[in-house]
């Protein structure tokens, strides 16, 4: 083991690993939203397009779990069939925001001086601005499409990152190890990529799962306002908005894939729970 290790661990205790049923459901949840994402064709019964007028706006059913809508297409399919979407942007996001972030914060900590208060300035300038006005002005300039959403709400998660990680670095940074690697000669490169990122990304990575999903929120609220991926192509966040004319008579056809995005962000969530719990 070496200095590091015996510094950053626990040394008094190991905490047991215990899987609660919560957290059991969240992975099983995120799981089988990933299978939808990866492969639909597995879980839908139906084509996410294919439509029936003679089976418009039936209830749900064994035949149709959650029931079809307005042109006779399957709900559950086009749910199963937008999590390809609405998680592929959910990571691009995050995949943003965490790289991004990671970056400034690593600099800012780990420099400081003019560095630390140029890059905390651009910082708080991002978090002056509230996140779903930042990617709606983001979305608006650079065209409509998940894509775009994604990038969108990728730069206004930036700030939060880079926040984390620089307090995280600055943590690391005054810990007796890392003075004695740059005291036996180790460069500011190695330091930094050998003792500190290791040591401050554990925290980070909470984040990002915390991240995940409030992406799939905010995506699905860009798509619900109509600046996501247009119709017919299947959205969590569209398939919201397509069913509120029809909620006095047809509650399926927003309630319940509005309850998928629930279950989806409550189970990242708990997840991000559990990583903060080991961090701690």
């Amino acid at each position: 083991m070496n200095v590091a290790t015996s510094l950053t661990l626990p040394a008094t205790r190991r905490r047991s690993r215990r899987w609660s049923p919560g957290l059991v459901l969240a992975l099983f949840i995120l799981a089988l939203s990933v299978l939808s994402a990866l492969a639909p064709g597995l879980l839908a019964p139906y084509g996410p397009l294919d439509s029936d007028p003679a089976n418009r706006l039936l209830a749900p059913s064994l035949l149709h779990p959650f029931g079809t809508d307005a042109l006779g297409r399957d709900v559950l399919s086009r749910t199963i069939h937008g999590a390809s979407l609405s998680l592929s942007g959910a990571a691009i996001a995050v995949s943003l925001g965490l790289f991004a972030g990671v970056g400034i914060g690593l600099v800012s900590g780990y420099f400081g001086g003019a560095v630390d208060a140029i890059a905390m300035r651009l910082v708080d300038v991002l978090l002056a601005i509230p996140n779903l006005l930042l990617s709606m002005a983001i979305v608006v300039t650079f065209g409509f499409g998940t894509g775009n959403a994604a990038m969108a709400v990728g730069v206004a998660s930036i700030a939060v990152f880079a926040r984390l990680t620089r307090a995280e670095v600055l943590r690391v940074r005054a810990l007796p190890y890392v003075e004695a690697a740059r005291g036996s000669g180790v460069g500011e490169f190695g330091i930094v990529v050998r003792h500190i990122l290791p040591n401050a990304i554990t925290p980070v990575l909470g984040l990002a799962a915390l991240q995940f999903g409030t992406a799939i929120l905010a995506i699905a609220t860009l798509g619900f306002l109509g600046l996501g991926t247009p119709p017919p192509t299947p959205e969590w966040g569209l398939l919201v908005a397509e069913g509120r004319d029809y909620l006095a008579f047809a509650w399926w056809l927003t309630t319940l894939p509005g309850l998928v995005i629930v279950a989806a962000v409550l189970s990242a969530s708990r997840v991000a729970a559990e990583i903060r719990r080991e961090h701690q």
